[in-house]
Protein backbone atom coordinates (compact mmCIF):
# COMPACT_ATOMS: atom_id res chain seq x y z
CA UNK A 1 0.00 0.00 0.00
CA UNK A 2 1.33 3.26 -0.49
CA UNK A 3 2.11 5.84 1.70
CA UNK A 4 -1.08 8.19 0.82
CA UNK A 5 -3.71 4.91 0.65
CA UNK A 6 -2.25 4.32 4.48
CA UNK A 7 -2.21 8.47 5.43
CA UNK A 8 -6.33 8.53 3.74
CA UNK A 9 -7.11 5.14 5.89
CA UNK A 10 -5.48 6.73 9.02
CA UNK A 11 -7.29 9.74 8.34
CA UNK A 12 -10.93 8.02 7.94
CA UNK A 13 -10.18 6.16 11.16
CA UNK A 14 -9.00 9.35 13.00
CA UNK A 15 -12.34 10.68 11.84
CA UNK A 16 -14.90 7.88 12.72
CA UNK A 17 -13.06 7.55 16.27
CA UNK A 18 -13.79 11.26 16.75
CA UNK A 19 -17.50 11.06 15.41
CA UNK A 20 -18.00 8.07 17.56
CA UNK A 21 -16.66 9.93 21.11
CA UNK A 22 -18.71 12.98 20.00
CA UNK A 23 -21.98 10.25 19.37
CA UNK A 24 -21.60 9.32 22.56
CA UNK A 25 -22.83 12.31 23.98
CA UNK A 26 -25.71 12.16 21.28
CA UNK A 27 -28.08 11.41 24.62
CA UNK A 28 -31.10 12.93 26.04
CA UNK A 29 -29.83 12.70 30.11
CA UNK A 30 -25.95 14.59 29.05
CA UNK A 31 -27.76 17.74 27.27
CA UNK A 32 -30.33 17.84 30.44
CA UNK A 33 -27.10 17.71 33.02
CA UNK A 34 -25.33 20.48 31.08
CA UNK A 35 -28.01 22.41 30.91
CA UNK A 36 -29.65 22.24 34.25
CA UNK A 37 -26.06 22.94 35.34
CA UNK A 38 -25.75 26.47 33.28
CA UNK A 39 -29.30 26.92 35.58
CA UNK A 40 -28.09 26.24 38.63
CA UNK A 41 -25.03 28.27 37.78
CA UNK A 42 -27.27 31.09 36.15
CA UNK A 43 -29.44 31.58 39.05
CA UNK A 44 -26.77 30.71 41.81
CA UNK A 45 -27.00 34.68 42.93
CA UNK A 46 -30.95 34.81 42.73
CA UNK A 47 -31.23 35.95 39.06
CA UNK A 48 -30.58 34.89 35.86
CA UNK A 49 -28.54 37.49 33.30
CA UNK A 50 -29.11 37.55 29.64
CA UNK A 51 -24.98 37.12 29.69
CA UNK A 52 -25.07 34.04 31.08
CA UNK A 53 -28.06 32.57 28.96
CA UNK A 54 -25.92 34.23 25.86
CA UNK A 55 -23.03 32.22 26.75
CA UNK A 56 -24.53 29.16 27.37
CA UNK A 57 -25.98 28.97 24.16
CA UNK A 58 -22.41 30.27 22.27
CA UNK A 59 -20.74 27.59 24.23
CA UNK A 60 -23.32 24.83 23.16
CA UNK A 61 -22.63 26.13 19.47
CA UNK A 62 -18.74 25.86 19.35
CA UNK A 63 -18.36 22.35 21.83
CA UNK A 64 -17.82 19.39 19.72
CA UNK A 65 -19.81 17.60 22.38
CA UNK A 66 -22.39 19.68 22.12
CA UNK A 67 -23.09 20.89 19.34
CA UNK A 68 -25.15 18.14 18.22
CA UNK A 69 -27.78 19.38 20.15
CA UNK A 70 -30.79 21.25 18.31
CA UNK A 71 -30.85 24.80 19.98
CA UNK A 72 -34.81 24.63 19.97
CA UNK A 73 -34.38 21.61 22.55
CA UNK A 74 -31.51 23.30 24.55
CA UNK A 75 -33.63 26.35 25.23
CA UNK A 76 -36.73 24.38 25.53
CA UNK A 77 -35.02 22.31 28.68
CA UNK A 78 -33.18 25.40 29.89
CA UNK A 79 -36.66 27.31 30.21
CA UNK A 80 -37.94 24.00 32.12
CA UNK A 81 -35.07 24.08 34.64
CA UNK A 82 -35.23 27.80 35.12
CA UNK A 83 -39.61 27.51 35.83
CA UNK A 84 -38.45 25.17 38.70
CA UNK A 85 -36.35 28.21 40.28
CA UNK A 86 -39.39 30.51 39.75
CA UNK A 87 -41.63 28.54 40.98
CA UNK A 88 -39.19 27.54 44.08
CA UNK A 89 -35.56 27.75 44.31
CA UNK A 90 -34.88 24.67 46.53
CA UNK A 91 -37.33 22.12 43.93
CA UNK A 92 -35.79 23.97 41.04
CA UNK A 93 -32.07 23.11 42.55
CA UNK A 94 -33.11 19.68 43.50
CA UNK A 95 -34.45 18.85 39.87
CA UNK A 96 -31.36 20.46 38.37
CA UNK A 97 -29.03 17.95 40.58
CA UNK A 98 -30.77 15.05 39.67
CA UNK A 99 -30.51 15.63 36.06
CA UNK A 100 -27.22 16.51 36.84
CA UNK A 101 -26.45 12.94 39.22
CA UNK A 102 -27.02 11.50 36.17
CA UNK A 103 -23.85 11.58 35.07
CA UNK A 104 -21.91 10.61 38.29
CA UNK A 105 -20.79 7.56 36.49
CA UNK A 106 -19.26 9.02 33.45
CA UNK A 107 -16.25 11.12 34.67
CA UNK A 108 -15.64 12.75 30.92
CA UNK A 109 -19.12 13.83 30.40
CA UNK A 110 -19.11 14.89 34.20
CA UNK A 111 -15.75 17.17 33.32
CA UNK A 112 -17.41 18.55 30.06
CA UNK A 113 -20.26 19.97 32.26
CA UNK A 114 -17.97 21.46 35.01
CA UNK A 115 -16.12 23.39 32.33
CA UNK A 116 -19.04 24.72 31.04
CA UNK A 117 -20.47 25.39 34.33
CA UNK A 118 -17.37 27.54 35.10
CA UNK A 119 -17.64 29.10 31.88
CA UNK A 120 -21.47 29.95 32.73
CA UNK A 121 -20.09 31.50 35.82
CA UNK A 122 -17.72 33.76 34.68
CA UNK A 123 -20.28 34.85 31.81
CA UNK A 124 -20.58 38.07 33.38
CA UNK A 125 -16.87 38.86 33.78
CA UNK A 126 -17.62 37.73 37.57
CA UNK A 127 -17.54 34.29 38.86
CA UNK A 128 -18.30 34.71 42.07
CA UNK A 129 -18.59 32.92 45.21
CA UNK A 130 -21.93 31.91 45.05
CA UNK A 131 -21.52 30.43 41.66
CA UNK A 132 -18.23 28.79 42.64
CA UNK A 133 -20.43 26.98 45.22
CA UNK A 134 -22.84 25.92 43.35
CA UNK A 135 -20.61 24.46 40.82
CA UNK A 136 -18.66 22.76 44.00
CA UNK A 137 -21.89 21.13 45.02
CA UNK A 138 -22.21 19.64 41.10
CA UNK A 139 -18.63 18.17 41.03
CA UNK A 140 -19.36 16.22 44.41
CA UNK A 141 -22.55 15.06 42.63
CA UNK A 142 -21.03 13.90 39.88
CA UNK A 143 -17.76 12.71 41.59
CA UNK A 144 -15.19 14.88 40.63
CA UNK A 145 -13.12 16.75 42.97
CA UNK A 146 -13.20 20.37 42.94
CA UNK A 147 -9.62 21.46 43.28
CA UNK A 148 -9.03 19.91 40.11
CA UNK A 149 -11.20 22.82 38.43
CA UNK A 150 -9.19 25.57 40.67
CA UNK A 151 -12.62 25.41 42.88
Amino acid sequence: MSFSGTFTNWLKNTQTSLRDQVKKFQNRDFMDAVVAGCALVAAADGHIESSEKQKMASYINRSEELKVFDMNDVISRFNHFVSGFEFDHGVGKMEALKAIGKLKNNPEAARILIGVCCAIGAADGDFDEKEKIIVREICQSVNLNPADFQL
